[in-house]
C-alpha cells in the first residue's frame, strides 16, 4: 500500500508554513553565473550552421561578388532603403515539399476552406454534447447521498482521508460485491488464480525445507521458474487499466491477493540461501527486462503545467515518485525540479511558497509587446534562462542531476529543421547538456519565445553550443509524451501520464469511467450521459481527428510562424495512467502569467486530488519493480562504481600477461609491464626479473600453483616454465580460454571473431586508484566481464585441457592495485541520494548497492548467461 504517514511529508497546500518563503532551500541563492549566460547570448547571436558542410567549426569563407556599374553616370554603390529585421516573412513550404497538379492547384484552397467550415461546425457541436452529458450527470447521477459522499471524497485534504471516502463510496454503490467475485471480462482471472495457489504452495514448502536446514532446492527452483514465467508486464491482462476503473480503490480481490503473494515470493527468494547468487542475478536480470519500468510524463501547457507539481507532491508523499522523468514545455520546468533535488529538499518546496520563484513573466504588457513588434518572440531568451536556473540548481547537466539524485531526468525538443528527428534529452544522449538550456528549448513554442540553442558542458567547466550550435524549440509539437523513446532507451513499460495541455483538456472523456474514477450510472454499468451522450461525444472527436489527418496527408495545412501546427493534434497524449487535473476558466486568463501563492495552492491541491485515485494502482506495481529493482542492484556484477574490479588492461598488455601468467620454478611471476615497449612479445623472455615500480607502493606476488596430476607436462623452452604438451597459438589459446570460462557451453564452439578484445591502442591508460565517490564513476558503456572459470575440454577437440583458471586468478591479484575489494558491501559506497530507496520511503537493506546504472540498456550483461563472457569494448571489469 502507498505510504499516508504525515511525519514523512512537507506542508501541506493550505498550511502557514506552506506560505513560509524563509522554509524553502536555496531560495535567496539564484545559481547564476554571468560567463555561462554570456556564452548563451553569443550562441544565439551566432549564425547557425549547416550540418552539409565538411567542417563546421572552421570559418566559412565569403563567397567572391563581382561589382559593377550599371552604367558610366549611376555609381556602384547606391543607398537603398534597409529591410526591418521584424519584417522578414516565415519560411514558406519548398517546392520538394507540395505536389504538382492542375486539380491541387485548383481545388486545394476551396477544399481547405470547406473542411475548415466543417471542422468549425463538429467543433460547436462537440462543446454543446459536453455540455447535454454534464447536465445529464448532475440531473441523474450525482443526487442524494451519492452526491455528499462525493463531495466529502473531493475535498479530502490528505490521501488517508480520501480512502476513508473512497470506501464509503463503494460501500454505497455496491463495488464491494464486485471486488469479491473473481470473474471479469478483461483479465484471464482462471490463469491468475491457478498461479495464485501454486505460487503459495511451492513458496511454502521452499520455506519449510530452507528451516529444515535439508539440501532439498528443488521447491526453490520450480518457484523460480514459476516467477520468471508470470511476473511481467500486463501478465494475463493484470495491469489493465479497466480492472481499476470499476471502484474508487481497490480492484478484484484475487488480484490484489496475487500481488501481495507475488511480491512475499520475489522478497523470499531475494533472501534465500536455496539458489546462487549466479542463479539469482540471472532470474532478477530477466524479471527486469519482462516487467520493465515506471516513468512520469509531465506534459506542456504554459502556466497550466504548475498542476504538476500536485501530482507530483501526491507521487512523493506516498512514496511512489518514479525514478524516470520526462517533461516538455511547462511540464520540463518541472521536471528540471524534481530530477535536480532530492526527495527531502522536494517535500519542502512543493509548497505554495514556491510561486515566489516562478518569475519568467515579470515584464508589463508594454515591454513584452514591444519585444513581440521587434523579435517575434514575447520572452527574452537570456532572462528566461537566467530565471530558469534556479529550478536547475545553475548549470547543472543532466548526468550531474543523475549523480546527485538518481533520477533520470529527460526533456523533449524538436530542431527548428521541420523535418529533423527530435530528441530526448537525458543523462545518456546528452549526459554533458546543460539542463536549464534543454528546458528552455523544450518551451520555446513560436511567438513565445525564439528557438535557443543547446549548451554543453565543457570539462573546465565553461559552456559552449551543442550539437553544432543548431537551435531548437517546443517539444510539445511533436512529442509531448516520448513513451517510445522511453522504451527504448529505459525500458519504460508503465507510463503515469499528467496531461494539462488546454487545446487537449477539453477532449478528454472516459464514457465507462478511468482509474478510481467509475461511471456510478445504473451502479457502473451505463455510459456518461447516457448510451446516445457518449455515442455522439466519441463520433464527433473521431470525425475532427480524421478530418485533420486529411489535411496533413494533402498537404493543405497553412504553416502559421513557419510551424506544422498538426501534431499538436495528432500525436498521442496519454499512458497507462492519465491524470487530467480539472481546470477553471481564470485558468485561460492567466494562460502566461506569473501564479501567485494562493493561486498556485490552488492547483496543488487539485493535482493532488486528481492524483489520489491512481495510487492503489501504482503502488501495486510499484511493490514489484522496487523487489525486482533491489536484486538487480544486489547481484548485478560488480564494476568500479560498486566495489569491484576496474581493468585498464590494453590488449598488448594482455597478451604480455598471457605470457607471464606461467610460473617458473621457484614460485616467482614475471612482473606485469605498465608500458607499452614493455608488453612487446621479447620483454618477457629477456627481462625475467625487472622489478616494476607500482604506484602506492604496492607489489605483485603470488604462489607456485601445481599443475593437476592426470596433466602430462613438459618445459616451456623459452621461459622454463610447465607448459601443456601440445599448446596451439596465441590467438587459439585466447579463444579458448574465452570460451571456456562457461561451463554450460562446453560443447559450443568458440569464434575467434567473438573473443578478441577491441581495445588497441586506444584504450592504454596510466594506472591511478579508484575515483572516491562512486556517482562520479561511470560503468563504461561497453566492457568485457569475466567469470569464475575451471577446467574445462577445448571445444576444438582437443583432449589438452584448458588451464585458464591460473590465468583469470594472476588477473585477479594483479588488479587489487586498482581496487581495494576487502570490504563485502562495495567498500566506500556512499549514500546514492534518493535512488535505491523503497517506495515506501524507506533505505535498501544492507548489501543493496543502489549502482548507477539499473536497468539502463540493462547494462552490460544483456545476452550473458553464467560464466558467459561478453566482449564488447574498451575495458575489461572482472568480478571477483
Amino acid at each position: 500500500m502507498a505510504d499516508y504517514k504525515k511525519e514523512t511529508d512537507g506542508p501541506q497546500p493550505d498550511s502557514a508554513d506552506g506560505f513560509d518563503t524563509a522554509l524553502l532551500p536555496d531560495f535567496d541563492d539564484d545559481f547564476v553565473d554571468e560567463e555561462d549566460f554570456a556564452e548563451f547570448a553569443r550562441a544565439l547571436q551566432a549564425p547557425e550552421t549547416s550540418p552539409s558542410t565538411e567542417d563546421l567549426t572552421a570559418p566559412q569563407p565569403e563567397p567572391q561578388r563581382f561589382i559593377t556599374a550599371l552604367n558610366d553616370w549611376r555609381p556602384i554603390h547606391q543607398r537603398v532603403r534597409k529591410r526591418k529585421k521584424h519584417n522578414k516573412k516565415p519560411p514558406r513550404r519548398g517546392k520538394d515539399e507540395t505536389r504538382e497538379g492542375i486539380f491541387y492547384e485548383v481545388l486545394k484552397y476551396p477544399l481547405l476552406l470547406v473542411v475548415f467550415g466543417w471542422l468549425a461546425f463538429l467543433s460547436i457541436a462537440y462543446v454543446l454534447t459536453r455540455f447535454y452529458i454534464y447536465a445529464y450527470e448532475r440531473s441523474v447521477t450525482w443526487r442524494g447521498r451519492r452526491q455528499r459522499l462525493r463531495r466529502e471524497l473531493q475535498n479530502a485534504k490528505s490521501y488517508e482521508d480520501w480512502i476513508k471516502g473512497a470506501k464509503e463510496l463503494d460501500a454505497y454503490l455496491g463495488n464491494d460485491a464486485w471486488k469479491e467475485k473473481a470473474d471479469y471480462a478483461y483479465y484471464d482471472s482462471k490463469t491468475i488464480s491457478r498461479v495464485h495457489q501454486q505460487m503459495v504452495r511451492l513458496r511454502q514448502k521452499a520455506e519449510a525445507e530452507e528451516k529444515g536446514g535439508t539440501n532439498e532446492t528443488k521447491a526453490a527452483e520450480e518457484l523460480r521458474n514459476l516467477l520468471e514465467a508470470c511476473i511481467k508486464n500486463n501478465f494475463a491482462g493484470m495491469e489493465n487499466p479497466r480492472l481499476w476503473s470499476e471502484s474508487y480503490y481497490g480492484t478484484k480481490n484475487l488480484l490484489q491477493d496475487f500481488t501481495d503473494e507475488a511480491e512475499k515470493s520475489l522478497s523470499f527468494l531475494l533472501k534465500s540461501s536455496q539458489l546462487n547468487q549466479e542463479n539469482k542475478r540471472a532470474m532478477f536480470k530477466h524479471l527486469s527486462t519482462n516487467f520493465g519500468r515506471t516513468a512520469l510524463c509531465l506534459s506542456g501547457g504554459a502556466t497550466f503545467a504548475y498542476y504538476h507539481f500536485g501530482v507530483a507532491k501526491a507521487l512523493l508523499d506516498a512514496g511512489l515518485l518514479p525514478e524516470v522523468i520526462t517533461g516538455t514545455s511547462g511540464g520540463a520546468l518541472v521536471a528540471g525540479l524534481l530530477g535536480t533535488r532530492t526527495n527531502d529538499e522536494l517535500k519542502k518546496l512543493l509548497v505554495p511558497a514556491l510561486a515566489n520563484r516562478i518569475t519568467a513573466c515579470h515584464d508589463s504588457f508594454w515591454v513584452w509587446f514591444k519585444r513581440w513588434r521587434q523579435t517575434g518572440a514575447r520572452f527574452d531568451s537570456v532572462d528566461w534562462a537566467k530565471r530558469c536556473a534556479w529550478f536547475t540548481r545553475g548549470s547543472m547537466t543532466f548526468k550531474e542531476a543523475y549523480q546527485r539524485t538518481g533520477r533520470i531526468l529527460n526533456v523533449s525538443c524538436v530542431p527548428s529543421d521541420p523535418h529533423s528527428p527530435t530528441i530526448l534529452a537525458n543523462y545518456l544522449t546528452a549526459p554533458d547538456c546543460v539542463i536549464w538550456s534543454a528546458v528552455l528549448a523544450s518551451a520555446a513554442v513560436p511567438g513565445i519565445l525564439n528557438p535557443v540553442v543547446l549548451m554543453k558542458k565543457n570539462k573546465d567547466g565553461t559552456l559552449a553550443p551543442y550539437s553544432f550550435g543548431h537551435k531548437w524549440k517546443d517539444g510539445s509539437l511533436r512529442t509531448d509524451i516520448p513513451l517510445k523513446a522511453l522504451n527504448l532507451h529505459f525500458n519504460v513499460r508503465f507510463s503515469i501520464v499528467s496531461q494539462v495541455n488546454p487545446h487537449i483538456n477539453i477532449f478528454f472523456f472516459s464514457s465507462r469511467g478511468t482509474v478510481g474514477r467509475p461511471v456510478t450510472h445504473r451502479r457502473g454499468r451505463g455510459w456518461r450521459g447516457g448510451f446516445i451522450g457518449s455515442a455522439l461525444e466519441q463520433y464527433i472527436k473521431l470525425d475532427l481527428h480524421k478530418w485533420l489527418k486529411v489535411l496533413r496527408h494533402l498537404e493543405l495545412l497553412p504553416r502559421p510562424l513557419g510551424q506544422d501546427w498538426s501534431e499538436i493534434w495528432l500525436q498521442r497524449f496519454s499512458g497507462t495512467i492519465t491524470i487530467w487535473p480539472k481546470t477553471i476558466p481564470s485558468d485561460f486568463m492567466y494562460i502566461l502569467t506569473d501564479p501567485t501563492p494562493e493561486r498556485l495552492a490552488r492547483m496543488i491541491h487539485v493535482g493532488q486530488q486528481c492524483t489520489f485515485p491512481t495510487l492503489k494502482f501504482v503502488a501495486n506495481r510499484a511493490k514489484l519493480e522496487h523487489v525486482i529493482q533491489q536484486g538487480r542492484r544486489q547481484f548485478r556484477p560488480r564494476s568500479g562504481h560498486d566495489g569491484g574490479f576496474v581493468s585498464v588492461l590494453s590488449e598488448d598488455d594482455l597478451q604480455s600477461l598471457l605470457k607471464r601468467s606461467q610460473k617458473d620454478p621457484s614460485g616467482n611471476v614475471a612482473p606485469y609491464p605498465l608500458s607499452g615497449s614493455e608488453s612487446s612479445s621479447s620483454a618477457a623472455p629477456s627481462r625475467p626479473g625487472t622489478p616494476v615500480d607500482l604506484p602506492l607502493g604496492f607489489s605483485f606476488s603470488t604462489k607456485q600453483k601445481q599443475a593437476p596430476p592426470h596433466l602430462d607436462t613438459k618445459t616451456d623452452p623459452s621461459s622454463g616454465n610447465p607448459a601443456i604438451p601440445g599448446s596451439p597459438s596465441l590467438g587459439k589459446r585466447l579463444s579458448g580460454w574465452w570460451s571456456s570460462l562457461s561451463p554450460r557451453d562446453v560443447n559450443a564452439p568458440s569464434s575467434p571473431s567473438s573473443s578478441r578484445l577491441r581495445s588497441g591502442p586506444r584504450n592504454k591508460r596510466s594506472i591511478s586508484p579508484p575515483a572516491p565517490s562512486p556517482h562520479a564513476n561511470f560503468r563504461p558503456n561497453s566492457m568485457i566481464e569475466l567469470r569464475p572459470s575451471q577446467h574445462v575440454l577445448r571445444p576444438s577437440g582437443s583432449s589438452s585441457p584448458s588451464r585458464s583458471g591460473s590465468l583469470l586468478k594472476e588477473i585477479r591479484r594483479q588488479s587489487r592495485v586498482f581496487v581495494d575489494d576487502d570490504s563485502d558491501d562495495g567498500g566506500a559506497l556512499a549514500d546514492f541520494g534518493d535512488a535505491g530507496k523503497r517506495y515506501d520511503g524507506g533505505g535498501d537493506e544492507a548489501g543493496d548497492d543502489p549502482g548507477l546504472e539499473d536497468y539502463v540498456g540493462d547494462d552490460e550483461d544483456e545476452g550473458e548467461h553464467e560464466g558467459e563472457v561478453q566482449s564488447v569494448g574498451v575495458g575489461l571489469g572482472l568480478q571477483g
